[in-house]
């Protein structure tokens, strides 16, 4: 139930005078604020990391990462690959559109701050019944046309829509982070993909190696067998070596295959057309990666930034639901000419009216109340998902830094343990073809020669992607400065009727 207060009639020139002060009284009003005070929860956060990852030291002049960071690996492929990805990946431009999606929202939440002006006009010819009860002497034809001028205004006493726009600015500023960690991942997800790929290239390579050395050493037990210097078995077992390396060859081209594909929907390329030539070595270099201190992370990840603009949202709601409780005030005014006929332009034809209304709710069986509780209750959640955001952030720092430490101790032993086990295999064959050892014992060192090469590539890939995967949980290159201001998400001018289907400058404002 609402108690209302509407009054139009025509007024003296000191009442139109009061009215207008009245009107300024209810402007100056307008200041206050019924949101809680917002600041952001500050964390106890560590004074340095606990991993003890090799690039963790940076040089002066490498403090910070750069929004292009994939150009650390020297590789010009991946950064052609990188580029391409930005400007032609349809789910980017999908998160960039739902950026300028919110800024549209923003405008269309400010407009109800302003007055709202409009027209009307029309035309009726009417003809009642010549039979009509308590018919009265006169025509039974009669016309009307009239023209008139509209506008009404809500003054916001209690700030109820200036937190609506602020939280449409807050909105769209996390949709700029939301876009910003979407752009983190394409990228992320691409150069892993291609550290992939670049694996199971030196793996191809190492396989295809490998089988013609096998078809040799097979060459070689095949000729003792005609001497009668070897048994069926070693054959066989050559043999066997031999077909299960091919079997091994076929899975990773199968595997580069799909990867490849991958790549090519990342880039926005069709699969069936799309190339990346192959190499034979994983040439690649793990770069430095400065980690900076752990307390400047709350500013370099988008994922925490949309968490806290999330919550700064959830904190202006309970504002609106405080302004329920209070009068809203309405004013609206009507003014034209209305005639029966077409002489409208005739100051006796003239019509007018304004007024105002107050309303305020007296009884509505807790619905304010129970708004009010779930306001409160959702900025609760927002703060409960933030403190996880911030504590999952650190997660990723520290089991990047631990992943990258030990997958890099890693290849350095398994490059010693490659470099053995060739040696291993050139001398048990010397030693077969001379006759001075069995088959057994080549086999085997060929076997620990293959396992040895193969798992040294994939640790090296494993560690170039543990870089990226560090490089992405540190914000790759991003600052929450980045992120527009709150003013800067208006789309257009009050007065401003071109240039509306596209805002010109939303990549300026995502691009930073």
């Amino acid at each position: 139930m609402k108690k209302t207060f509407s009054h139009s009639r025509i007024l003296s020139v000191r009442c139109f005078t009061a009215r207008a002060g009245l009107l300024l009284s209810l402007t100056a009003l307008s200041a206050c604020d019924l949101a809680p005070r917002y600041a952001p929860p500050h964390y106890v956060v560590p004074v340095s990391w606990h991993g003890q990852a090799p690039f963790k030291e940076a040089s002066p002049g490498n403090v910070a990462l750069k929004t292009d960071w994939w150009t650390l690996f020297g590789d010009p492929i991946l950064d052609g690959l990188e580029q391409k990805a930005l400007a032609n990946n349809a789910d980017l431009q999908a998160a960039a559109e739902r950026f300028s999606q919110s800024r549209a929202i923003v405008m269309e939440a400010r407009s109800d701050l302003l007055p709202h002006f409009g027209m009307a006009f029309g035309a009726s010819d009417n003809k009642s019944s010549a039979d009509r009860l308590f018919r009265y002497k006169g025509p039974i034809t009669a016309t009307d046309e009239f023209y008139s001028g509209l506008a009404s205004w809500e003054p916001d006493i209690w700030s109820g829509i200036r937190n609506r726009v602020r939280v449409q600015k807050y909105y769209a500023q996390e949709q700029a982070a939301d876009y910003a960690a979407a752009r983190l991942s394409l990228e992320a997800e691409l150069a892993t993909d291609y550290f992939a790929l670049r694996g199971l290239d030196a793996q191809h390579a190492i396989y295809a190696q490998s089988i013609t050395y096998y078809q040799q050493a097979l060459h070689v037990t095949q000729t003792r067998l005609d001497n009668q210097d070897a048994t069926g078995i070693d054959v066989a077992r050559a043999q066997n070596q031999l077909y299960m390396t091919q079997a091994h060859l076929l899975d990773v081209q199968a595997q580069r295959e799909v990867l490849e594909h991958g790549i090519a929907v990342l880039v926005n390329e069709q699969p069936s057309t799309f190339r990346i030539e192959p190499v034979d070595n994983l040439t690649n270099v793990e770069p430095i990666v400065p980690t900076g201190l752990p307390s400047e992370l709350l500013e370099r990840r988008p994922d925490i930034a949309a968490s806290e603009r999330r919550m700064a949202q959830a904190n202006r709601a309970i504002g609106i639901a405080r302004a329920a409780f209070y009068p809203h005030v309405f004013f609206s005014a009507n003014g034209g000419f209305d005639s029966n006929g077409f002489n409208l332009a005739n100051l006796a034809n003239s019509m007018w009216s304004y007024g105002a209304s107050v309303s305020m709710p007296l009884f509505e069986g807790g619905l304010r109340r129970a708004q009010l509780q779930h306001s409160w209750s959702v900025y609760r959640e927002t703060l409960d998902h933030y403190r996880t955001t911030v504590l999952s952030a650190f997660g990723d720092v520290e089991n990047g830094l631990s992943l990258s430490n030990r997958l890099r101790a890693e290849a350095e032993r398994l490059n010693l343990a490659v470099g053995t086990a060739q040696k291993s295999q050139t001398l048990t064959m010397t030693l077969y073809k001379g006759g001075a050892d069995n088959y057994l014992d080549a086999l085997i060192a060929q076997v620990n020669t293959l396992d040895a090469r193969i798992d040294h590539v994939q640790v090296q890939a494993r560690a170039l992607q543990s870089t990226v995967g560090l490089i992405r949980a540190l914000g790759g290159g991003w600052q929450k400065k980045d992120l527009p201001a709150p003013d800067a998400t208006m789309t257009f001018g009050v007065m401003q009727y071109s240039g509306l289907q596209i805002p010109q400058d939303t990549m300026q404002q995502l691009n930073k």
